[in-house]
C-alpha cells in the first residue's frame, strides 16, 4: 500500500510541474484581478454571445388565465423580490423591444394598450405567437414546465416537462398544511391534480394497495411521455424537506394500506411513504430515460423553508450509485446555496440550471455566480429563464426577454474577466458560452 501511495504522490507532483512548465511558455500564470483590457474583451465577446441561439432549460410559458401553467400557485399577498416588481424599469425596455411599446412609463392606462396589443398579436399569429416571442428573445428551444401542453405552444419549439409531485400526496393532507399558509393554499391543488390523473386512467378512487398504486403512477408517466413529455419535475421543496430517506417497500405498503381510506397519517408515516415513492419515481425516470428536474432554490411565498429546501439535503440521493442512470437537473442552481451546489455536479449525471437567478439577480450578481461555476465545472451548467405569466400585461413574454438579455450580459462579463485574468482565451470563452446557452442542455 505504501508503494502505491508513493507512486501516486509522484504523479500528483510531476504532472502539475509539467503543466506549469508548459503554461509558462503558453499562457503564464493566471492573475488575481482582471486587467485594463477587460472592458475591450467584454465588448468583443458580447456581440458574439448575443448571436448564440439559446436552449432554455426551464420556464412556465403560457397566458395568465391558463391554470395549467403550473401545478401550484403563489398567494397574491406574497413578497416579491425587487427586480420582479411591476415598477422595475427593465420591463419597459422589454415591452419596447417585444411590442414596440410607444410610451415612456408603465402606467395602468398605458399597460391597457399593451394588453390590447398582445391580444391583437395572439389573434394574428395564433399558435405561432409564443414562437414569435422566442424569436424576439433569441431563444431556439424552450422547456415548458406545465401540467399539460396547450395547442398554442408549438411542440417544435417547446419541450414538455411534467409535474409528478401529486403522486406524493394521496392521503388526507390536512395536517401537512398546519402552521404554513402557503402549503395550506397549495396542497388542495395537488389533491385536485391527483384526482384528475386518476380519472384519466378511469379510476374512481385510490388503488387497493401500494403495488397497484405504483402501477397507476407508471401508467400515468408512460402515457404522458407518449404524449410528448420529455422529463419529470418535482416542486416538492415547497411541501417538505429535500432529504429523502430510504424506507423499505414493506414500510410504504403498510402506510398506504393504513391511510388510503382518508385517515390522517403522522408526519413520520407520511414522510416514509413519500420517500419511497420519490425513489420509485427516480427509478422509473431512469428506466424511461426521462431527466429529473427538481426545484432547489428559495421559493415564492412568505413561508418557504430555506432549511427544508436546501439543495445539499439531496446529496444522499445524488451520490447514490443506484441512480447512475438518472439525469438530475437542479433547477435554480440551489440559490442561495449556489456556491455549494456546483460541487454536486462532480457527479457525472448532475447538472445545474441558472433559472430564477436570471430574474432575481442583476447581471453583475449573476456574473459572480457564473464565473465560479465556469471556473469549476463549465460543462455542467445550463441557462434557464423561469419565464412565468405574472399578469395579462407583464407575463412570460417579458420574462423570457429579460432573462435572456441579462444572462448574456452576465455571461460576457464573467468570461471577459476570466480571459483578462489569463484563465482561458477568447476562443475557449466562446466555447463555454455556447455550452452554457445551448449545447449542454
Amino acid at each position: 500500500m505504501y508503494r502505491v501511495k508513493r507512486s501516486l504522490l509522484k504523479r500528483v507532483w510531476v504532472v502539475p510541474a509539467l503543466l506549469a512548465l508548459c503554461g509558462s511558455a503558453a499562457w503564464g500564470q493566471a492573475q488575481p484581478f482582471p486587467g485594463s483590457d477587460v472592458k475591450a474583451i467584454y465588448q468583443r465577446l458580447l456581440p458574439q454571445i448575443q448571436q448564440i441561439r439559446i436552449f432554455d432549460n426551464h420556464g412556465h410559458p403560457g397566458f395568465a388565465d391558463d391554470p395549467d401553467v403550473d401545478a401550484m400557485a403563489l398567494p397574491a399577498d406574497g413578497s416579491v423580490p425587487f427586480r420582479l416588481r411591476s415598477d422595475n424599469p427593465e420591463w419597459l425596455e422589454a415591452v419596447k423591444a417585444l411590442f414596440n411599446y410607444p410610451y415612456a412609463d408603465l402606467s395602468p392606462e398605458h399597460l391597457r394598450w399593451l394588453t390590447s396589443r398582445k391580444a391583437e398579436l395572439k389573434k394574428q399569429l395564433g399558435p405561432a405567437y409564443f414562437s414569435h416571442i422566442l424569436d424576439q428573445a433569441g431563444i431556439e428551444t424552450a422547456v415548458a414546465n406545465r401540467v399539460t401542453m396547450p395547442a398554442y405552444l408549438d411542440p417544435e419549439r417547446f419541450r414538455w416537462v411534467f409535474f409528478v409531485d401529486s403522486f406524493l400526496f394521496p392521503f388526507n393532507n390536512q395536517q401537512l398544511g398546519t402552521g404554513n399558509p402557503d402549503r395550506a393554499f397549495n396542497l388542495p391543488l395537488q389533491h385536485k391534480l391527483l384526482q384528475r390523473e386518476l380519472a384519466e386512467v378511469q379510476l374512481a378512487a385510490l388503488p387497493a394497495n401500494l403495488s397497484a398504486y405504483l402501477s397507476f403512477i407508471t401508467r400515468v408517466v408512460e402515457t404522458t411521455q407518449s404524449h410528448g413529455g420529455v422529463g419529470i419535475k418535482f416542486e416538492v421543496a415547497y411541501f417538505r424537506s429535500l432529504h429523502f430517506g430510504d424506507p423499505s417497500e414493506q414500510r410504504a405498503a403498510e402506510v398506504y394500506a393504513r391511510y388510503r381510506d382518508g385517515r390522517i397519517p403522522s408526519a413520520q408515516e407520511y414522510c416514509d411513504f413519500q420517500d419511497y415513492v420519490f425513489r420509485y419515481l427516480l427509478r422509473e425516470a431512469g428506466r424511461l430515460h426521462l431527466p429529473v428536474q427538481i426545484h432547489t432554490a428559495v421559493g415564492g411565498g412568505d413561508y418557504f423553508s430555506l432549511d427544508d429546501g436546501n439543495v445539499l439535503k439531496l446529496e444522499n440521493v445524488l451520490r447514490d450509485p443506484r441512480y447512475d442512470n438518472v439525469t438530475f437537473d437542479l433547477l435554480h442552481g440551489g440559490y442561495p446555496f449556489e456556491h455549494q451546489a456546483i460541487w454536486l455536479t462532480a457527479r457525472k449525471n448532475v447538472y445545474l440550471d441558472s433559472s430564477l437567478m436570471s430574474d432575481f439577480l442583476y447581471p453583475q450578481g449573476l456574473a459572480r455566480v457564473l464565473k465560479q461555476w465556469l471556473e469549476l465545472f463549465p460543462d455542467k451548467i445550463v441557462f434557464g429563464s423561469d419565464a412565468f405569466p405574472f399578469s395579462d400585461a407583464i407575463g412570460a413574454e417579458e420574462s423570457y426577454w429579460l432573462a435572456a438579455q441579462s444572462s448574456r450580459v452576465a455571461l460576457a462579463e464573467a468570461l471577459a474577466e476570466m480571459v483578462s485574468e489569463g484563465e482561458i482565451n477568447e476562443s475557449q470563452a466562446l466555447g463555454m458560452a455556447h455550452a452554457y446557452l445551448h449545447d449542454t442542455a
